[in-house]
């Protein structure tokens, strides 16, 4: 068959593909028969003259009645704007269509959606999403500035600290209490420790207010909690998953505003804290 339109724009138009060839060869060609045309794209002779004829309906193509008849293609601009209006008619018959159909369709189901809907409370969005990045990183720095009681930071290194720190700066000008639980040294590459060494150097000289720990087993998850309550009633928290065999590029953080669901986070930094955390740096409080 031969070769089609190299821009796309007669597939954009709806065209199909023996329509195309058909179409494409025309403005080759020019003026020419149906069969000659049959032979030059390999269309069927049996399928020729119902393509020509597609295309004639849709005034892409004159028909010039001689004999034989002959076919001769409308400018490629004439194309495009009767493409452009065939498409306009089709939406305004689509349009009337549904405006004749509207009084019998919202007779039917409006009452049946307004009976659904009755005495239904709309259920809180437990979870919502952004990239992780400069997007996980602006809720972070929210998350601090925002906070009126507590902070709590679940972190492999805190190797954001630089992205953060004015954040956490005004937290701690707050009164905002802030502890970090890190990753235990032993449990991470010696890049990663030495990243951390330098991090945990900085927070004890810049924030010394910042109360850090390490964790001695693997921590499944990152993020911070912002206030949770032991009532389930308020708490923000920003968290993603351990993955590293993801890159950062195709990771998603999970922002929620649950206060149950903060609070069980929460529960667990404690529990962690506590249990199987321990001063690994000198200067760190046990």
């Amino acid at each position: 068959m031969t070769d089609t339109d190299p821009t796309g724009t007669l597939d954009r138009v709806g065209l199909t593909e023996y329509e195309e060839a058909a179409l494409t060869e025309l403005l080759t060609l020019g003026r020419t028969t149906a069969p000659t045309l049959a032979e030059a794209t390999g269309i069927p002779k049996a399928r020729i003259y119902g393509v020509l004829d597609a295309l004639a309906d849709r005034g892409f193509v004159k028909v010039i009645p001689e004999r034989p008849k002959r076919y001769q293609p409308r400018s490629p601009e004439a194309i495009l704007d009767r493409a452009v209006e065939n498409r306009r008619q089709d939406y305004e018959g689509f349009r009337t269509d549904l405006d004749d159909r509207r009084e019998a369709f919202l007779a039917e189901f409006e009452p049946r959606y307004e009976r659904s809907s009755e005495d239904v409370t709309p259920a809180e969005e437990l979870f919502s999403v952004v990239d992780v990045g400069e997007p996980s990183e602006s809720e972070t720095r929210r998350l601090y500035h925002e906070a009126v009681r507590e902070l709590r930071v679940i972190s492999k290194s805190f190797e954001y600290l630089d992205t953060v720190a004015p954040a956490l700066a005004d937290a701690l000008e707050r009164g905002i209490d802030v502890d970090v639980l890190m990753l235990h040294p032993d449990n991470l590459s010696d890049s990663n420790a030495t990243t951390q060494a330098d991090i945990v150097e900085r927070l004890q000289d810049e924030f010394p207010d910042v109360g850090l720990r390490f964790s001695t087993e693997q921590l499944p998850w990152r993020g911070t909690l912002a206030d949770p309550s032991r009532d389930y009633e308020t708490g923000t928290a920003i968290l993603l998953v351990q993955e590293d065999e993801v890159p950062n590029h195709l990771r998603q953080a999970a922002i929620t505003e649950n206060g149950s669901f903060v609070a069980g986070l929460q529960r667990y930094f404690e529990l962690i804290w506590e249990y199987e955390s321990e001063a690994a740096y000198p200067g760190t409080e046990p």
